[in-house]
């Protein structure tokens, strides 16, 4: 790396493989002389990960981490190993985050309700987490490939996260990014168990802690987040907003532009009249409301969320389906976060650090007009500016796939 055309997606793709596959060493030791490798772990031995493991593709990306198929060289067992590159870890602020992921990931008990913890390794490029492989695919995706999605469903899925989030609370975990998209099957079988795959923003917190570091996705942030003063009822709040859009399809407080979602969480106003609405039980909409109670004081806690009757008599809740408007819409929720990952991937390729930072900065960037919304013109002005490193042809196959991405949904803009 080391110049101003890569970005920290494509810096931390090359430390970790470089590692992984033993090559490069002579940009190692150049690397090395310059400036002494950093140590995130204490008491972790320095050694190649290659060592005892043999690193895959690549399965997902986050904002800090990529995640790679690995096989345990002694074992041969299929396992997910999650890579940060230390170029990505600017401050004392970053590693700490990182060295609280492992802590948590250590703290919390196995559960079949939660992705195992293997070991972290670390080396001069980059720390490893090494965990168990969630084969199963996304959330949403496995209710839209189902030709029956029913309210019984949706509260099967409902009881498993929040047994994730009442073990965090009672361990002392506030989870902080409770999304869809963090939540996998463990495999493709039918009665596959859904697991929480990710704790980077999780924190340790004490009764009475108060925290104020906005962190997130927009559409799940809680109200007390945006005003800076929270505690563990935020991931009530969070469960809600999936069990909202598990029920309906699109989420309780949606706008075109995160201002916009931010003000409509702040005003709180939950559409329970449109379609499906009239045709969900009481009990549903009744558990809904009572999670995005919008005073944390009164909102319910994780073992009243549990005890509430709809998901006691989880097994008697309505098994008609919930209609293919519902599974439509979630197959085009799914597709957008599917699109805007892909989007980021491509950009982050060819923009300098200076120019992105996060997924944020990145989507800022494209929307020069700074309506919130990226149109098909801002993302051809984005490829066109990364030109003189693609081939025309190139350029042109990244066009025809966002917008073909895009045309999936009916709309042309990214939420």
């Amino acid at each position: 790396m080391g110049n101003c055309c890569r970005s920290p997606a494509a810096v931390a793709r090359e430390d970790v493989k470089s590692n992984f596959s033993g090559r490069d060493h002579a940009r190692k030791d150049s690397v090395s002389k310059q400036k002494p490798a950093i140590t995130v772990l204490a008491g972790v031995p320095k050694d190649s990960i290659e060592e005892k493991y043999l690193v895959d593709r690549e399965l997902g990306r986050g904002e800090f981490g990529v995640t790679y198929l690995c096989i345990d060289r002694g074992t041969r067992e299929l396992l997910a190993c999650k890579s940060i590159s230390k170029r990505k870890l600017r401050t004392a602020v970053d590693i700490d985050d990182v060295r609280r992921e492992v802590a948590i990931m250590k703290h919390l008990p196995k559960d079949s309700s939660i992705v195992s913890f293997k070991e972290a390794c670390e080396d001069d490029n980059a720390v490893h987490l090494v965990m168990e492989l969630c084969e199963g695919g996304e959330l949403f995706d496995r209710i839209v490939a189902r030709g029956h999605y029913t309210e019984r469903a949706a509260a099967a899925v409902t009881r498993t996260i929040m047994e994730v989030v009442q073990l965090c609370h009672k361990h002392g975990v506030i989870h902080r990014d409770l999304k869809p998209e963090n939540f996998l099957f463990a495999n493709k079988k039918e009665n596959s168990p859904l697991k929480a795959i990710d704790f980077g923003l999780s924190i340790f917190f004490k009764p009475g802690e108060r925290f104020s570091e906005i962190v997130g996705s927009p559409y799940y942030m809680a109200p007390e987040v945006l005003k800076r003063n929270y505690g563990p009822e935020i991931d009530i709040w969070s469960a809600g907003v999936i069990l909202y859009i598990l029920l309906c399809g699109v989420p309780p407080f949606w706008a075109e532009s995160e201002q916009g979602v931010a003000q409509a969480i702040l005003r709180g106003l939950i559409d329970f009249k449109h379609d499906p609405w009239p045709n969900i039980s009481e009990s549903a909409k009744s558990l809904v409301q009572q999670m995005l109670e919008p005073d944390p004081k009164l909102r319910l806690t994780a073992k009243q969320v549990l005890e509430h009757p709809w998901l006691q008599n989880a097994k008697k809740a309505p098994n008609v389906p919930l209609g293919d408007v519902v599974k439509s819409r979630l197959k085009q929720f799914s597709i957008m976060n599917r699109f805007k990952r892909k989007a980021l991937r491509v950009i982050a390729e060819f923009l300098s650090v200076e120019e992105v930072e996060g997924i944020k900065e990145m989507f800022k960037k494209m929307d020069t007009d700074n309506d919130g919304i990226v149109s098909i013109e801002e993302l051809k002005a984005v490829f066109g500016n990364v030109g003189s490193q693609l081939a025309e042809s190139e350029v042109q196959m990244m066009l025809i796939e966002a917008v073909k991405q895009l045309e999936e949904v009916g709309c042309l803009m990214i939420l």
